[in-house]
C-alpha cells in the first residue's frame, strides 16, 4: 500500500507557500536534521532525506503537480534517487551544492590550514577561522543530487551574531578550547590560537543560522585590570593633571604583585612605560607590561580648585602670546 506524506507538513509550511519561504523553510529543516549536526541518531538521518525529499517535490513544478493530483505519492526512493546511500556530506557543502554557491567538493583537502599565531605586537587582531576549526561529526559521503531546475543561490544576511569568550592569561597564552551553543541549538567547538589577546575577534565562517558568521569576541583580563596580548601585558594608569604634569610614583598591580611606579614630569595621555620582563612567559621568552596613561579630571571641582585652573590657563595665554 503505497503511503502518503504531506510535504507542506513535513517543512512546516502552509499549502501553497512561495518560493522564498519554501527556501527559507527547507534550509532551517535540513540545518535542523542533517546528520552532521545530530550525531549517528538514525531518526534525524531518515528525517533528512524526508526534508529533502519534500524540497525536491514542491520545488519542481511538474512533480508537484503529480503529486497534488495524486499521481506521485509514493514516498519511497530508489537507489538513483537515492543521495545519501554512502553518507552525507558536510551541511555546508551540502547547501552550497543544492543552491549553486559552488561545486561539490569530494573531500576535505580544499581547506585551508589554520592560521598561525598573530604576533604579539599586534593589538586587537581580527582572525578568520576556517572550518577545518569547526569539528564535524557524522559520515562524509557523496554530494546530493541537485534538483531540477535548481533555485538562486541564497542571499546572505547581512547581521552577524557575537559572543564574548573570557580567558585566563594562561588559557590564552597556551590555546583554549571553547564550545559554543548557536540559537538553533547547534553546538561549536573551536580552539583559540595560542598568544590570543584581549580584544580579538574570532570568525566562524557560516555557522550561524541563515549562512550568517559568528564571531568571537575574547576577553583576556585579571581582576587587577591587567590586559593581556601575546606574552605582553598591558595596564592603563590614570592619573590627575597635577601628577601628570609634576611627575609622582604610583602603585601599579604586576601579575607577580604591585610594584612602584616613576611617572616622568609633563607626562600626556597615552604616554607609555615599560615594565620590563613583567608579562607572561613561555619557554625562553618573557613579555614586558606597558603601563598607559592616562589624565582624568574629575567631573566637579571646588571653588578653589577651579580658581586654580583659570589662574594655569591665564598663565599658558600669557606665555603663548610671549613666545616669538
Amino acid at each position: 500500500m503505497a503511503v502518503t506524506v504531506d510535504y507542506w507538513q513535513v517543512l512546516d509550511l502552509a499549502p501553497g507557500a512561495d518560493g522564498a519561504l519554501l527556501k527559507q523553510a527547507f534550509r532551517e529543516q535540513a540545518r535542523r536534521w542533517h546528520p552532521d549536526l545530530n550525531g549517528n541518531d538514525p531518526v534525524a538521518e531518515e528525517r533528512f532525506k524526508l526534508v529533502n525529499e519534500a524540497y525536491a517535490v514542491l520545488s519542481d513544478p511538474l512533480r508537484r503537480r503529480a503529486w497534488e493530483t495524486g499521481a506521485g505519492t509514493n514516498t519511497g526512493t530508489t537507489d538513483q534517487d537515492a543521495p545519501y546511500a554512502t553518507g552525507f556530506p558536510e551541511f555546508q557543502d551540502y547547501l552550497d551544492t543544492l543552491f549553486g554557491s559552488r561545486p561539490a567538493a569530494t573531500d576535505r583537502e580544499d581547506l585551508a590550514p589554520a592560521p598561525e599565531a598573530p604576533p604579539d605586537d599586534d593589538d586587537d587582531e581580527e582572525v578568520d577561522l576556517p572550518r577545518s576549526w569547526v569539528p564535524r561529526w557524522g559520515p562524509f559521503g557523496a554530494a546530493p543530487v541537485t534538483p531540477s531546475p535548481a533555485p538562486p543561490p541564497p542571499v546572505r544576511a547581512s547581521v552577524d551574531q557575537e559572543s564574548i569568550v573570557a580567558l585566563s592569561p594562561e588559557q590564552a597564552l597556551s590555546g583554549e578550547r571553547v564550545e559554543l551553543d548557536l540559537p538553533d541549538g547547534t553546538v561549536v567547538e573551536v580552539w583559540t590560537p595560542p598568544r590570543a589577546g584581549d580584544g580579538w575577534r574570532l570568525r566562524l565562517e557560516g555557522v550561524a543560522p541563515g549562512g550568517r558568521d559568528h564571531f568571537l569576541q575574547l576577553r583576556v583580563r585579571t581582576p587587577e585590570g591587567l590586559r593581556v596580548e601575546g606574552l605582553r601585558l598591558h595596564y592603563t594608569l590614570e592619573l590627575s593633571a597635577p601628577e601628570a604634569a609634576l611627575g609622582c610614583h604610583a602603585i601599579v598591580p604586576t601579575l607577580g604583585g604591585p610594584v612602584r611606579l616613576r611617572v616622568p614630569a609633563g607626562s600626556s595621555s597615552g604616554r607609555l612605560l615599560r615594565l620590563r620582563s613583567r608579562g607572561l612567559s613561555q619557554g625562553n621568552e618573557i613579555g614586558d607590561q606597558i603601563v598607559e596613561l592616562r589624565i582624568v579630571v574629575p567631573p566637579s571641582l571646588g571653588e578653589a580648585e577651579q580658581a586654580l585652573y583659570r589662574r594655569l590657563l591665564e598663565l599658558q595665554k600669557e606665555a603663548e602670546a610671549t613666545d616669538p
